[in-house]
């Protein structure tokens, strides 16, 4: 399905709903934002393949990768934070301040996620620079591309081919590290003694990197994903974007300015209609053709425009980074120099919000106990009467200790005058002692009797107390126990 949006200066709507896509060659281009996009790749592709091999100390009995998703403990590791299966609602804070964030940088600066930090964006732009190693620039590719089959031909392009499997398969690869002890892992795939799973994930990974960086490109972009759809939500007439400023370029004028009846010299713009800034786009739109939902906001137009100004001896800037409502205050002169508006309440909101969950999430993080437990009571049946009158009432304890040192822990009731507590495999006690393994959960099968003339209803409130003498550290559960009342 066609998105290209119709605009004032582009009035003609697409007459299909479909079109078949152009394969869009990009012309290489040097300047500030192609370095900036440079120096991010560079930076995240580090990131996504150190950090698996880094390590960190967490004592004995715990894993020693800085950054571990370990399904088999059911646990996240990072540095120096654990994340427990019942702590999911870390996870919802972090999806949720990525959200508002994301928000907030699209209503400041625009898309730049999509132009310099997105995955599709980040191996789209390796992958692009794999080809123009291969085959050459834009010119070259577009020869090449004309070209009948040749042995030069088909050896560049199996090469080229051959280079991006290689980086997807390092791509696919690198993420199962995240999963389980990277060197035990490099080991156990370079001999084939990895799980199916192992081989399975990073084969699936590999083909979706081919496919998305090499072979699809802007469609993914453009087609797949829901954010360039979503985006004018989140943009206003403040928000910074990559901007044709119309009210210096038009009307356009070929290079040699020659006059025409419908452009006068005296009325030329700056804008001398050489293309370049199309030539450089990865999803080949035309920024003069106005705000369009393929603009990625990555500048490499910008770059592009300021090398052409610079030839014709014109000030750089026809296009830049700018406001749509600044475009409009310069389009009816009503401020020939407006200044960016980037503190607006939107901002100030998006703001609060993060730094609200972040603040939220943080405190909860310090002060988690690292002793917990869970109980779940005995439904069927509810209680027992024992044949000395006693009533006996069922519990399973899940019993959570999240240092990585072994722990003692004495168990005891409150609210339940005469209580007895019975430990499967302890006997039975006033307060037991339970060893609690470490960085593990126990699970007991504990009893509580009380007898019949403690009791002055059907149900009793109490709760169980669980407290670590060495470290003073103490958990409690409120529960009820049931009985035959008077």
């Amino acid at each position: 399905m066609s998105s290209r949006t119709s605009t004032i200066s582009d009035p003609a709507a697409p007459e299909s709903l479909y079109v078949k896509r152009r394969k869009i060659q990009v012309r290489d281009i040097t300047g500030r934002f192609r370095k900036l996009k440079w120096q991010v790749l560079v930076l995240l592709l580090a990131i996504y393949y150190i950090v698996p091999w880094l390590r960190w100390d967490r004592g004995p009995n715990a894993p020693s990768q800085a950054v571990l998703v370990d399904f088999p403990a059911r646990k996240f590791y990072f540095f120096f934070i654990e994340i427990w299966p019942q702590e999911v609602y870390y996870l919802t804070g972090i999806l949720i301040m990525m959200a508002i964030g994301l928000f907030g940088i699209t209503a400041t600066i625009g898309r730049v996620w999509c132009g310099f930090a997105c995955p599709q964006t980040v191996w789209t732009d390796l992958f692009m620079a794999v080809e123009r190693f291969v085959e050459g620039d834009r010119n070259a590719r577009l020869k090449l591309d004309q070209a009948p089959m040749s042995v030069n031909k088909a050896l560049r392009r199996i090469a080229k081919h051959i280079l991006w499997l290689l980086i997807a398969l390092a791509t696919g690869g690198a993420w199962v590290f995240y999963f389980a002890d990277a060197p035990t892992l490099a080991v156990e795939l370079a001999h084939f003694q990895a799980s199916t799973a192992a081989y399975a994930t990073i084969g699936l990974l590999t083909l979706t990197t081919y496919s998305f960086a090499g072979l699809a490109r802007e469609q993914i972009c453009t087609y797949a994903c829901p954010y360039s759809r979503f985006q004018a939500a989140m943009l206003d007439e403040h928000s910074i974007v990559v901007t044709y400023r119309t009210d210096r370029g038009e009307p356009r004028g070929k290079a040699s300015r020659v006059a025409t009846p419908a452009a006068p010299a005296a009325k030329l713009g700056d804008c001398i209609d050489c293309a370049a800034c199309v030539t450089v786009c990865p999803t080949g739109i035309d920024i003069r053709n106005g705000q369009q939902l393929e603009c990625i906001n990555c500048g490499l137009c910008i770059d592009a425009c300021d090398h052409v100004m610079d030839k014709v001896d014109r000030p750089r800037g026809l296009i830049a980074l700018d406001t749509l409502a600044n475009l409009e205050q310069r389009r009816t002169g009503v401020d020939p120099n407006p200044k960016l508006k980037i503190w607006r309440p939107r901002v100030f909101v998006y703001m609060a919000l993060w730094l609200g969950v972040g603040l939220v999430m943080l405190v909860t993080l310090l002060t988690r106990p690292n002793l917990e437990m869970s109980v779940q009571r005995d439904r069927n049946p509810l209680f027992v009467t024992l044949s000395d009158g006693g009533v006996r009432n069922g519990y399973t304890f899940h019993l959570i200790n999240k240092m990585h040192v072994e722990r003692q822990a004495v168990l005891s009731v409150e609210g339940l005058p005469g209580a007895r507590i019975y430990v499967l495999n302890l006997g039975e006690k006033p307060e037991p002692t339970l060893t609690l393994g470490p960085d593990a959960v126990t699970a007991e099968r504990v009893f509580v009797t009380v007898p019949r003339g403690a009791l002055t209803a059907d149900s009793t409130d109490f709760r169980f107390v669980l407290r670590d003498p060495a470290s003073g550290d103490e958990a409690h559960y409120g529960g009820i126990f049931r009985g035959p009342g008077k």
